[in-house]
């Protein structure tokens, strides 16, 4: 509603395929319709609509038309003349393409009106009644380009307070600091270590008057903490004194720089973000000038419209967004798109057979291997199936519902797409952000071959795919559905170049996309190499190794680099050995997965990149968990956090992104069992919150996180907030070697039943017997104990059967009353404890 509250409209069900949305209206001014169906918005919602009040009289209109549109798609909106008759209206849409109106009178006091844009840009929407424009009227639509590409840069500029005290490098890791502003907002703020020597505070003030610093070392504050700091009116960021001046912003051309200047010397402390939108993705470059303004330029490689968002302390600068015309040569990217429809899987049941598929080409299934975590942390392998050459099958059972872990390797490492969520039971969220990709069709491919990768959309839910690829040639692409939630992509393209790979559901890219692929040319006589002598086993940071490369008579030059997991590349020695064999030698620097690209004449030879893991700690992303209130419902300017627990799976590098409406103020320390990340929303809406352990995403990443709450900024396109770490080993509770981790176990021990003569009396000298069933207790760990008048029974053995059943038998030497435990966890089965007369 007009006044920021929320209300319910009713929800009538026609049972014919519609639904009916009643609403009545409480508040005159403009209302935002937002329409989702399984959690996701279906398009165009929100929907805008203008309520006026019935005595106004006035001719008044509403609909999407009116505020947006896509090119090629009827715009529509409507015109309530309120009972005056619809003769002495007249409609004008002017803008960058001549657009045709058809209009029609509903005979109901209402007139549809349709106008069809064929070129992106603004128009003016204008509605006179009479000879005035109606209330609103001129109205501004923004229409965009199918396709539009987005880029965006930030410049940080923060005002920095000195905290008083001494603290060494070692105590700012393990610090934290936030601030309260006067009205309550409360978001991290960095700490670094000034020119001085002290400890200075960096933050965006959003308002005047003092704010509270707090600082604190693992939840307490620390001495002097909090302390007052003083905000005066020409500090706070205010995006209406940024002064903006350049052709840049009226008109461009395409494959220059156009170049605008932003001055934000008299506008307070604020970070600038420029975002650019349009049929291309500009390159988007900042220069500092000597007088303390920006230059800004942008490279767009294809013509048309975009819009160019400008924000100074997260609010528009005056005129943004700005409509760009942009003329010239394009590219002469061709694209070629195909949508398919999925279908949602059935629900799978504990006990159910689960599987997985995925397509792997050119391997030897021997050096592949599979394990299930299940959600209380119990790891078994699972079994792998050969379905058809290169096609593969991961097969297990579970035992509890929830999200499991499936972790598949080819000789030790993650193959693309793993680790892979597997939920049994209900889904607990769906949408565009759990779909994954990956196959080496996303990495690299070929003139004239099919290039090939798998997209699995199970933990999506039902929905359409709509795979894109653009480049230098037209892609034929093929699809093939495997019906469990799974399918393989094949595309083939006649140019070599860079070809960019989208894959969209319901409309969202997925995490990821669009993938950059270069297409090799034709391979020419790369396929005719070998390598031979690849280094196995376990290798060590710094320190050199090398392979051969048999060439079998092919000519031409070789060329090798080896690519860190931190993604800088290096490049190998290559020494010719004879006119048939050439040695490389490598010198990886870091731990974790590296990437060799060895390529001949320009082109990758086969198996290429090889993929060889350094290190013996290596970074594993199926062992990392992120939990806490921050990734499940947050409130705009309240501060939220969560735990990534990284116990027991390596070093690496942990990178975290939220992709939200807006900015956010986001830190990351170091707690004891892994790292805590918070951050302060500042605009409602959906947050993505990715989490990566060494460039791999972590299960449930990205996470889908709701905020609700009051608007703190303006809207402008969305943006990403980043943090990176790397890592230190952590080991859980338990002594410093140990690293053990109890599995969580969630079992309940009133459902375990006994029974047996062995639990009422006892005979000396003879084995006694009785059987505890827990099949339906859950998982947990068996515990029985008995004790005597003399103290404990001799002997006693436990056999497990089978299904949480197991056979106990025992032996005692004395007579007299023993006491029977039997728990199940750490919680006694009905009738325990048992009292035993021998």
């Amino acid at each position: 509603m007009p006044s920021g509250k929320i209300d319910k409209p009713i929800i009538q069900d026609n049972r014919d395929g519609t639904v009916s949305v009643k609403y009545d209206p409480k508040e005159e001014g403009s209302h935002e319709l937002i329409v989702k169906y399984n959690g996701e918005p279906v398009q165009g919602s929100p929907f805008k609509f203008h309520v006026d009040s019935i005595t106004s009289g006035y001719v008044t209109a509403y609909g999407p038309g009116l505020t947006h549109g896509v090119t090629g798609e009827p715009c529509n909106f409507t015109i309530s003349t309120k009972g005056a008759s619809a003769a002495g209206l007249t409609m004008a849409v002017e803008g960058p393409s001549k657009v045709d109106i058809n209009y029609h009178d509903n005979k109901d006091g209402t007139v549809s009106v349709q106008y069809l844009p064929t070129a992106p840009g603004e128009y003016h929407v204008s509605v006179r009644f009479g000879d005035k424009h109606i209330n609103g009227s001129p109205y501004v639509a923004k229409v965009t380009g199918e396709g539009r590409k987005r880029n965006q840069i930030s410049v940080g500029s923060c005002s920095e307070v000195t905290m008083p005290g001494e603290i060494t490098d070692d105590d700012l890791r393990a610090l934290n600091a936030s601030i309260q502003a006067p009205s309550g907002l409360e978001e991290p703020c960095f700490l670094k270590r000034m020119p001085t020597g002290n400890i200075g505070i960096s933050f965006t003030p959003r308002e005047t008057g003092e704010h509270m610093v707090s600082v604190k070392r693992m939840g307490k504050h620390i001495p002097n903490s909090p302390f007052k700091v003083t905000v005066m009116e020409r500090e706070v960021g205010d995006a209406k004194k940024v002064k903006v001046s350049g052709a840049g912003l009226k008109e461009g051309k395409t494959h220059t720089e156009n170049v605008f200047s932003v001055d934000t010397r008299n506008a307070g402390y604020g970070g600038l973000s420029v975002s650019i939108e349009g049929p291309s993705k500009a390159e988007i470059q900042c220069t500092d000038k000597d007088d303390g303004t920006l230059n800004i330029s942008y490279k767009p490689t294809e013509p048309g419209y975009y819009i160019v968002n400008l924000k100074f302390a997260d609010h528009h600068v005056e005129g943004s967004p700005f409509t760009v015309k942009v003329t010239g040569e394009g590219s002469n990217r061709k694209r070629e798109k195909i949508q398919r429809e999925r279908d949602a899987v059935p629900v799978t049941e504990i006990g159910s057979k689960c599987k997985l598929t995925f397509k792997m080409p050119g391997i030897t299934s021997f050096d592949l291997a599979a394990r299930v975590t299940s959600p209380s942390n119990v790891t078994e392998d699972a079994e792998i199936q050969e379905v058809e050459d290169g096609l593969y099958s991961v097969h297990f059972i579970p035992k509890e519902l929830g999200v499991h872990t499936v972790s598949v390797r080819y000789k030790d490492m993650h193959i693309p797409g793993s680790p892979f969520q597997f939920t049994v039971g209900p889904l607990h969220d769906f949408g565009s952000h759990l779909v994954k990709a990956g196959g080496s069709g996303l990495e690299r491919g070929l003139v004239g071959v099919a290039n090939e990768f798998n997209v699995w959309t199970r933990e999506a839910g039902g929905g359409s795919l709509a795979i894109s690829v653009e480049g230098p040639s037209k892609a034929e692409i093929e699809f093939k559905d495997r019906k469990d939630g799974s399918c393989d992509v094949a595309y083939k393209v006649t140019e070599p170049g860079e070809y960019r790979v989208g894959l969209k559901f319901n409309d969202r890219h997925i995490p990821d996309s669009p993938f950059k692929v270069y297409i090799s040319p034709d391979a020419g006589d790369a396929h005719k190499l070998e390598v031979q002598q690849f280094p196995e086993g376990s290798i060590q940071a710094d320190a050199p190794y090398q392979f051969m490369v048999r060439k079998n008579g092919a000519k031409g030059e070789l060329d090798a680099k080896i690519v860190a997991p931190s993604g800088t590349d290096d490049d190998c020695f290559i020494q010719t050995i004879d006119s048939d064999m050439t040695s490389v030698r490598f010198y990886p620097r870091e731990n974790g997965i590296h990437a060799i690209h060895v390529k001949f004449n320009g082109v990758h030879i086969p198996g290429s990149p090889f993929r060889i893991k350094v290190g013996k700690d290596v970074a594993d992303p199926a062992a990392v968990h992120a939990s806490g209130s921050g990734l499940e419902c947050v409130k705009t300017g309240h501060k939220a956090d969560f735990i990534i627990n990284t116990c027991n799976a390596g070093v690496g590098t942990l990178s975290v992104a939220i992709d939200g409406p807006s900015k956010v103020a986001m830190d990351c320390t170091e707690v004891e069992e892994g790292y805590k990340v918070r951050y302060t929303p500042l605009l409602p809406g959906d947050h993505f919150i990715s989490v990566k352990y060494n460039n791999i995403h972590i299960i449930g990443s990205p996470f889908r996180v709701s905020c609700e709450g009051d608007k703190m900024v303006d809207e402008g396109a969305q943006e990403t907030s980043t943090v990176v770490v790397e890592t230190v080993q952590k080991v859980a509770k338990g002594g410093k070697n140990t690293g053990v981790v109890m599995p969580a176990f969630k079992s309940d021990a009133s459902l375990v039943t006994s029974k047996g003569m062995g639990l009422k009396k006892a005979f000396m000298g003879k084995t006694n017997t009785f059987t505890i069933s827990a099949t339906e207790a859950g998982n947990n760990i068996l515990y029985v104990g008995m004790y005597g008048p003399k103290g404990p029974c001799e002997e006693f053995s436990i056999k497990h059967t089978g299904r949480n059943n197991y056979n106990v038998s025992y032996m005692v030497r004395d007579r007299g009353q023993y006491i029977l435990i039997v728990k199940w966890g750490d919680e006694h089965i009905p009738g325990s404890p048992f009292q035993i007369d021998v």
